[in-house]
């Protein structure tokens, strides 16, 4: 089925004329999502639909014929992760057949902000099971409940991981926008790999209350679309101070409910932006879109800094894992207990012996290492967890991005996003070969990430990422508005079997 790839803004200017109307949008895209997602070519990004997804629309378009809008998002037709919690009918299961049945007592803090804002849900995308934090040997896009999410520019290629569904949804047009988490990777891996723009915020400015959590010194939720403008606009709607999530006091000051403002063609005049080449790999294919990016970011005015390095980029990979273990144990126990409606799990331990129980429906492709050494880890008061995560903050923000802000007097530093999605392969698992790195540091730093589509090998998207310091998200977006705006360089897939041997 065809379908215009609207934007948000020119979705709100077809239902203010007329033209369109929230049921007629709603219906639409679930029309799409059966051609494309369950026929068709069969991307599998969408794990359930809302089944009240038509009633909200129609509620909605009684509220603008009554003159009140609720702003940019009304009417707007979104999809959410299912490890993100909604108080309806729709379940939240992190993928997992453990959790199947597992209803929310009450919407997720960002859900609540969502339907405030009047989006529609439409849904909840398939993801990397459990965030992709259960096995070492796991499979991106494949959980147990809801099977393997698909590229859609190369059906044999994989859409990464966690956030696979959304990714995958976002670039074949089954939605305006979607939202994500990351924990490390998770947002902004499948944003650049399925050719849409991705943010993963600063650790603070979007609630984690209601979400299934593996780590809470670095889990968040974000934005995901195909356009920057349209990843604003959903930032926007997301933030909030919660007093269910401690982490967002700050927000109040330092977030904002329109980032819109910020999107300026001319956003990288005069700014001082560092190319961090010793994260940017050595791939020759990479290497080329990047040098072309550079000179993109030159040619806007942007005063480039080669090379910026971000120090020590390499020296917590063990001591993150460490964290990641411990916190998984304690907020995934802590998440478990207060969710009884309908779940058949209630602490981690529950978990890995279902997953024991029933290893021929859940662990027929790869393990839970990950659960098993999370298990075994005391309590966060633990010695060795305090150390650990000291450590993560003194590389990843005193000796690492923010040292090399304060050296060469950066506004925001850019690297290869990452590589070509890679052969999905069932049997041995990710085969991730990209000798760059993006994701970590802002990851476990706690700072803000962008990316954006910077070009394509082989007919398969690499992007360009923006990273700053803690609550940069005006700057990033500004940044990553004019490069997009400058070089318009994404393309609609084209559901394809396998990748083309030359673009």
């Amino acid at each position: 089925m065809i379908l215009p790839e609207w934007t948000i803004t020119e979705l709100q200017e077809k239902m203010e004329t007329g033209e369109l109307t929230a049921r007629r949008l709603a219906e639409l895209y679930l029309a799409r999502i059966e051609a494309v997602d369950k026929d068709g070519p069969y991307l599998n990004s969408i794990i359930e639909h809302n089944p009240d997804a038509l009633d909200i629309a129609d509620a909605l378009d009684v509220e603008r014929q009554a003159g009140k809008t609720r702003g940019a998002l009304h009417g707007v037709p979104i999809l959410i992760k299912d490890n993100i919690d909604t108080h309806d009918h729709m379940q939240t299961t992190s993928g997992s057949l453990a959790l199947e049945g597992n209803i929310a007592e009450k919407d997720a803090f960002i859900v609540k902000q969502l339907r405030k804002a009047g989006a529609v849900i439409l849904g909840k995308t398939n993801l990397s099971e459990w965030a992709n934090f259960r096995g070492k040997r796991s499979i991106s896009g494949w959980s147990s409940r809801g099977g393997l999410t698909r590229n859609p520019y190369a059906l044999d290629r994989s859409a990464c991981g966690s956030s696979s569904g959304s990714g995958a949804a976002v670039a074949a047009n089954l939605c305006a926008a979607a939202v994500g988490t990351e924990t490390d990777g998770s947002i902004i891996c499948p944003a650049q790999t399925n050719g849409i723009v991705g943010i993963k915020p600063t650790l603070g400015l979007v609630s984690r209350s209601g979400i299934i959590p593996i780590a809470h010194s670095q889990d968040t939720a974000g934005p995901m679309a195909r356009t920057v403008a349209d990843a604003a606009i959903l930032l926007g709607a997301l933030t909030g101070a919660d007093s269910r999530d401690s982490a967002t006091r700050l927000s109040r000051k330092r977030g904002s409910s329109n980032y819109s403002k910020f999107l300026d063609r001319d956003g990288l005049k005069g700014a001082r932006i560092g190319v961090a080449r010793n994260m940017a790999g050595t791939n020759p294919r990479i290497t080329k879109i990047f040098e072309f990016c550079i000179e993109v970011l030159k040619k806007l005015g942007a005063e480039v800094v080669d090379p910026a390095n971000v120090l020590n980029f390499d020296k917590f990979s063990t001591t993150e894992l460490e964290v990641l273990h411990y916190e998984f144990k304690a907020g995934l126990n802590k998440y478990l207990k207060s969710h009884s409606n309908g779940s058949q799990v209630h602490s981690m331990e529950d978990v890995i012996r279902f997953n024991e129980e029933n290893s021929d429906r859940v662990m027929s492709y790869f393990g839970q290492e990950h659960m098993l050494e999370a298990q075994g880890k005391p309590s966060l008061r633990d010695k060795k967890y305090r150390e650990a995560l000291a450590r993560n903050h003194q590389y990843a923000r005193t000796k690492g991005i923010d040292a090399a802000f304060r050296k060469h007097k950066l506004e925001a530093i850019v690297v290869p996003s990452g590589g070509p999605a890679w052969l999905i392969d069932l049997v041995n698992g990710d085969s991730i070969n990209w000798d760059m790195e993006s994701t970590s540091p802002p990851a476990v730093a706690g700072y803000p990430h962008i990316t954006v589509p910077a070009g394509y090998i082989s007919g398969l998207p690499v992007g360009l990422s923006f990273i700053g310091k803690a609550w940069q998200e005006p700057e990033l977006i500004k940044f990553a508005y004019a490069f997009e705006q400058a070089t318009q360089l994404r393309r609609m897939p084209r559901f394809l079997p396998t990748a083309i041997l030359s673009t």
